[in-house]
């Protein structure tokens, strides 16, 4: 056997697929616990929300490299659509355990998009408080694909709502949609 001096053997190891996936009842508890950790910090629910927000955005960053790695080496995404349909799928199913319900774009506006989950895995595993009613943890998942857009080099603003489960509306900066328009040509 070889002898690693300095190294780590998980630094050696491929960006391939990992081999085992996180179960869904560690997940449930994991979450809820950083839930309960960010409620017992916070005054009102839209501070919780923006707290999840921000911790999603915290692991966006992260996660975007290693899945690009993984999925599409060396190509990167120019066009929304394309870079939907990655969120849609690939994405999804590597943090969620499967793709994303339903991509939608708003009729009344070019710049808005919808993610819609019927049950999403943040919002099954966590009870909420009837004067917290209004809690959505999927703010934690609007965070996520925030970052992971911008990184991605499609800035846009991401929030959650309940409606059809729960959507994600994602709000294009106008220089996104203008530079799509502009690749169209081509």
């Amino acid at each position: 056997t070889p002898v690693h001096r300095g190294k780590s053997p998980v630094l050696e190891r491929a960006l391939g697929r990992p081999r085992s996936e996180l179960s869904l009842a560690a997940f449930a508890l994991l979450f809820s616990e950083l839930v309960q950790y960010c409620q017992r910090r916070v005054a009102s629910v839209a501070e919780l929300q923006a707290r999840l927000a921000q911790l999603g955005h915290h692991v966006g960053l992260r996660a975007l490299d290693a899945l690009v790695a993984r999925e599409r080496p060396g190509r990167r995404e120019t066009k929304v659509l394309g870079v939907l349909l990655f969120v849609k799928g690939p994405l999804w199913r590597a943090l969620f355990g499967r793709e994303a319900d339903k991509l939608e774009q708003a009729n009344d506006d070019e710049r808005t998009f919808y993610v819609i989950e019927r049950e999403p895995v943040v919002n099954t595993f966590v009870s909420v408080p009837r004067e917290n009613s209004s809690l959505n943890c999927a703010a934690f998942a609007a965070g996520l694909l925030e970052a992971v857009l911008g990184a991605a080099g499609f800035p846009a603003r991401v929030s959650a709502h309940w409606h059809k489960g729960t959507t994600l509306m994602i709000k294009f900066d106008e220089a996104v949609i203008a530079r799509d328009k502009s690749l169209e040509g081509r």
